[in-house]
């Protein structure tokens, strides 16, 4: 189902739980700006490229947006638009004083170099730098951003505000970034697991997990569900997936994927299609990577007793509808 399409169907159910008023529920999924920008960079063996860059500022209702810009092939218009509306209701439900945004750029970041990517980000903020700021909307790294990105953008917006250091989050620590920052969304899927576990009597140990996504939020469940005694079976990226029944050896596997920019070649298990991750057979699955991975089409071919989701709206609507598991929200 489309990103824009699943995150509406359930705002809608919500509103109507809810009893909003018809008028209030259309205003509410309309958002406050859209922004589409071309983004155009000399490469680095002299050609030129062009990226399509969005941010979409959902709704300032509460105080400034805030929401993550993502770098991904797959960035388009829709989803940015539904990510930014999640943004929304995830900062309301949080007690937050923020809106929602997100914003992202069309591109493959592992086949760009670091001075393509800090050139790619620059330019994306001179293009936007006046529809961001401290009290209008506030980025953060996602998908295929990271710190360095931050800081980028940073840097660029003070060349025309001046010194601004919380115009983004999620920035280096050296430039006014939060300690903790870099673990933070993973250490929240550890804190959501542990909920849902002791609600059923169980604890983290000796349970046997499947992750799919190895980026920053996957990554970091993966060491501190280790660290708490779980067992990391399986796990995929964009390079592949890898599987060791008898758990995978995390901090092996993180030097590998940053030394080969991707877990594919790991020798501390077997490679298996990451297309059959979703189903391989554990009790906990935490998808971490993109959204709407679990559909109608393989929902009831899940074997994995609970589900924590740690990546935005990994779940379709008709998913939900046809698959009766455990789940928990972690994002």
């Amino acid at each position: 189902m489309n990103a824009l399409a699943a995150t509406s169907r359930n705002f809608k159910q919500a509103a109507k739980l809810l009893g909003l008023d018809s008028k209030l529920e259309k205003s509410l999924l309309i958002p406050f700006r859209e922004i589409k920008v071309e983004c155009t960079i000399p490469k680095d063996d002299g050609t030129l490229a062009s990226y399509v860059g969005f941010r979409v500022q959902h709704d300032n209702a509460r105080g400034p947006m805030k929401g993550g810009i993502r770098y991904h092939h797959e960035v388009d218009p829709d989803e940015v638009n539904a990510l930014a509306q999640l943004m929304t209701w995830k900062t309301a439900v949080a007690n937050i004083p923020y809106g929602g945004a997100k914003g992202g750029i069309g591109c493959s970041p592992g086949e760009l170099s670091i001075s393509e990517l800090e050139r790619l980000t620059r330019v994306f903020t001179q293009k936007i730098h006046d529809l961001i700021g401290i009290h209008t909307d506030v980025p953060a790294p996602d998908m295929g951003t990271n710190s360095q990105t931050m800081a980028w953008i940073l840097d660029e917006y003070s060349k025309f505000h001046g010194y601004s250091p919380a115009v983004v989050t999620g920035k280096p620590v050296d430039l006014g970034g939060s300690l903790g920052r870099d673990a933070a969304t993973g250490r929240g899927v550890l804190f959501a697991t542990e909920a849902l576990l002791a609600e059923h009597g169980k604890s983290i140990a000796g349970q046997r997990f499947v992750i799919q996504g190895f980026g920053n939020v996957g990554s970091w469940a993966a060491q501190l569900i280790t660290e708490a005694g779980g067992k990391v079976i399986a796990i995929s990226d964009v390079t592949g997936a890898v599987k060791n029944s008898n758990g995978l050896d995390i901090p092996k596997l993180m030097k590998h994927s940053v030394e080969n920019r991707g877990i594919k070649g790991f020798d501390g298990g077997d490679a298996i299609d990451p297309r059959s991750l979703l189903t391989e057979e554990c009790d906990v699955l935490i998808p971490a990577a993109l959204g709407g991975v679990i559909n109608k089409d393989n929902a009831n071919d899940i074997k994995a007793k609970y589900i924590i989701e740690a990546a935005n709206h990994p779940t379709d609507p008709e998913a939900d509808e046809a698959s009766h598991i455990s789940q928990h929200l972690a994002n």
